[in-house]
């Protein structure tokens, strides 16, 4: 079996790193050559919660040759048309691209590869990109997990991808895929959000109180959406977030509120890809997070309306017309 990842930045190259190193075989495709360089010569270097180097098989687009069973997608979904058509070539008959992107990415790609070769993969850890071979994991290695699943009727191709991601951590397969993204897209919208506005880490959301407290409506918004769609949110390792975080009544917003800190305590150290984005003057992917959050709830007639606060200040960010700062936290005032 052949597998690629496609987009090998700071979490492909994180991932690509741990299936080498537990004995998988893969390719690490990214379009900085710079760091392929630095791949092919030194291996992959990985620090923050976990400290190795290995050896991995790293290539330019370019040099893609033959056809691949499985390839995991995890490029940004701004480019995903484009990219797709270019990888149509490189997918074995039978094979299987399974998108590991934000949001809620397998229609785009559907679109494109068809629905008998999509998967899904809601991704529950975070990773930083260092550049030159090396990439920080943020989140600790007893919560590397992954949900994974389909929207469609494909569900018995899951067990090859789902052999080759538990080289790293533990597989759910999800029958309730799309409660599954639901979720992961939730805590995105919450705290990638509200990390690419401030510049936080996950746990300085949760330390400034005003932050969580923003983050708190933003989860019990985007769960209100959920409910007025017929999505029924999955558990996240484990644990019923839209019971545990969610809330009617002044008793249980007062326990998610102080439950916040102890459910993000193994993902402090997470900041936002949105804020790298934006920190570095590239257009980053709110449209896809948050703005999939606001598209939800004006399809239903409920509106989203931190989210879309947090979509519009965002782009504000990208002109040039707004600086990243916990100040815009002052944005929510007349909300939250």
């Amino acid at each position: 079996m052949r597998a690629a990842i496609y987009g090998a930045g700071a979490m492909g190259t994180v991932l690509g790193a741990c299936i080498t190193k537990n004995g998988g075989q893969i390719d690490l495709v990214s379009r900085n050559k710079e760091h392929i360089a630095a791949l092919r010569s030194g291996g992959a270097h990985i620090c923050g919660e976990a400290d190795f180097t290995v050896p991995v098989s790293a290539l330019l687009p370019e040099e893609m040759e033959g056809r691949y069973d499985i390839i995991l997608l995890m490029t940004k979904q701004r480019g995903n048309g484009d990219i797709l058509r270019f990888l149509l070539p490189h997918i074995a008959e039978g094979g299987m691209v399974c998108t590991m992107q934000n949001g809620l990415p397998e229609p785009s790609v559907a679109d494109v590869v068809g629905e008998e070769r999509c998967c899904g993969c809601a991704v529950s850890w975070g990773a930083t990109f260092l550049g030159r071979g090396e990439a920080r994991l943020t989140t600790r290695t007893d919560a590397l997990e992954f949900a994974l699943g389909t929207l469609y009727r494909n569900g018995e191709k899951l067990g090859a991808v789902a052999d080759l991601l538990s080289l790293m951590g533990k597989v759910t397969v999800e029958d309730n895929f799309i409660g599954a993204r639901w979720s992961k897209l939730t805590i995105n919208c919450a705290f990638s959000g509200v990390s690419a506005l401030t510049g936080y880490t996950f746990g300085q959301i949760c330390d400034d109180r005003y932050a969580r407290k923003v983050a708190q409506a933003v989860l019990k918004e985007c769960f209100d959406v959920a409910v007025a769609c017929g999505i029924k949110p999955a558990p996240v390792q484990g644990h019923n977030v839209a019971a545990i975080l969610g809330y009617r009544g002044a008793f249980k917003k007062w326990l998610s509120y102080h439950i916040i800190p102890v459910a993000m305590k193994k993902h402090r150290e997470i900041i936002s890809g949105m804020y790298c984005d934006l920190s570095a003057g590239r257009p980053c992917e709110i449209d896809f997070i948050n703005g999939v959050a606001a598209d939800y709830g004006r399809r239903v007639c409920r509106p989203a309306t931190l989210n879309e606060l947090i979509v519009s200040s965002v782009h504000e960010i990208e002109r040039g017309e707004r600086a990243i700062t916990p100040d815009n936290l002052k944005i929510f005032e007349k909300y939250v």
